[in-house]
């Protein structure tokens, strides 16, 4: 009888953004799963005809569109304390935030709901260029083609996530937050 083992990552995919975040991705995200996100922004930006790796080239309101998609599809393979500072656009209404959502449509019909309700994007913004760079990142992680995956076989080892710095990345025991963004 043959025996062959299949391994499975169980730490978190760590990428760090500059010097003082770190946003935390799923170990394993199901195939189904990553196609359907996938899916979804391939549609958003077919239907805005926006080459993603060209942006500069493209109509203003698509680039923003198209950005947001690519938030929206990054913030669904991370854990969910980084999905949550990653993309988060709040209801502010009176001078205070009502609520909280995870994509922009949900907080739109929220504030519609809310006498002078206004939609604020809270999440974390980044540069194009790096947005793109993450795309391409966990299409290699989880798409299969020639990212990390697990060893088949247990004479090889798997290429571990990059461990946080002593400086201090990671979890926060007050706030549980898996960035160091702002501090």
């Amino acid at each position: 009888m043959a025996t062959k083992k299949f391994a499975i990552n169980t730490r978190p995919h760590e990428a760090e953004i500059g010097d003082d975040t770190t946003l935390l991705f799923q170990p394993e995200v199901l195939g189904d799963d990553f196609l359907d996100s996938y899916g979804r922004l391939q549609e958003t930006t077919k239907k805005l005809n926006v080459d993603l790796s060209d942006a500069a080239n493209v109509d203003l309101s698509q680039v923003r569109e198209a950005n947001v998609a690519l938030r929206v599809f990054l913030a669904s393979l991370m854990l969910p304390e980084s999905a949550e500072e990653f993309a988060r656009w709040e209801v502010r209404a009176g001078g205070k935030t009502v609520s909280s959502h995870s994509t922009p449509d949900e907080a739109k019909e929220a504030a519609e709901g809310r006498k002078g309700g206004k939609v604020v994007d809270a999440g974390l913004r980044l540069p194009d260029r790096v947005l793109v760079e993450l795309m391409e990142w966990v299409v290699e992680l989880y798409g299969g083609a020639g990212g990390q995956r697990p060893p088949t076989s247990s004479n090889d080892s798997a290429t571990a996530s990059q461990r946080p710095t002593p400086r201090g990345r990671g979890a926060s025991p007050s706030r549980g937050s898996t960035s160091t963004r702002g501090r």
